[in-house]
C-alpha cells in the first residue's frame, strides 16, 4: 500500500489561514469590535484558527492573561496610547507567543507557518516575538509605539 497521493501536514509545511480569522481581525482593524484576538493552529484543519476574542473594554491583563502558559499563540492587540502631542494613537500589535515550555513541535509549527499567517494581516504596526511575559509586559508596548 502507498501513500505518496496523501500528504500529512508537517512542522515545515506552513498552515492556511481559516476566512474566520481574517474577517476578526479586520473587525478589530476597522471597526473596533475587539481589543485583541487569540489565534491557534488547528492541525485538524490545517489553518490557524480564532481560539478568542476580547471586546473593547477588556484590559491588557485580560489579553495577558488569554496567552497559555504553555502553548504557542498567535495574538493582535489593537493598543492605545497617548503621544507626547496629546494625541489619541492606536497602534496594532502582531505577537508570536512562543513559552520556553511549550513542545518542541509546537514551537516548530508556530514559527514555520507565522510568515504566511503574517502576510494575511494587512496593517500591523509592530511585531513581538515573546518566550516570556516579560516580553509582551505592557511598557515594551508603550515603548514600541512611541
Amino acid at each position: 500500500m502507498s501513500f505518496r497521493g496523501l500528504r500529512k501536514p508537517n512542522a515545515t509545511s506552513g498552515m492556511g489561514v481559516a476566512d474566520q480569522s481574517k474577517t476578526t481581525y479586520h473587525e478589530l482593524q476597522r471597526k473596533k469590535t475587539h481589543r485583541y484576538v487569540v489565534f491557534k493552529i488547528d492541525e485538524l484543519k490545517n489553518q490557524v484558527v480564532v481560539e478568542k476574542t476580547g471586546n473593547p473594554a477588556e484590559s491588557y491583563d485580560d489579553f495577558l492573561a488569554s496567552l497559555p502558559a504553555n502553548d504557542c499563540r498567535y495574538a493582535v492587540y489593537d493598543f492605545d496610547f497617548v503621544t507626547a502631542e496629546n494625541c489619541q494613537k492606536s497602534k496594532i500589535f502582531f505577537v508570536a507567543w512562543s513559552p520556553e515550555t511549550s513542545r518542541i513541535r509546537a514551537k516548530m509549527l508556530y514559527a514555520t507557518s507565522k510568515e504566511r499567517f503574517r502576510r494575511e494581516l494587512q496593517g500591523i504596526h509592530y511585531e513581538i516575538q515573546a518566550t516570556d511575559p516579560t516580553e509582551v509586559d505592557l511598557d515594551v508596548l508603550r515603548e514600541r509605539a512611541n
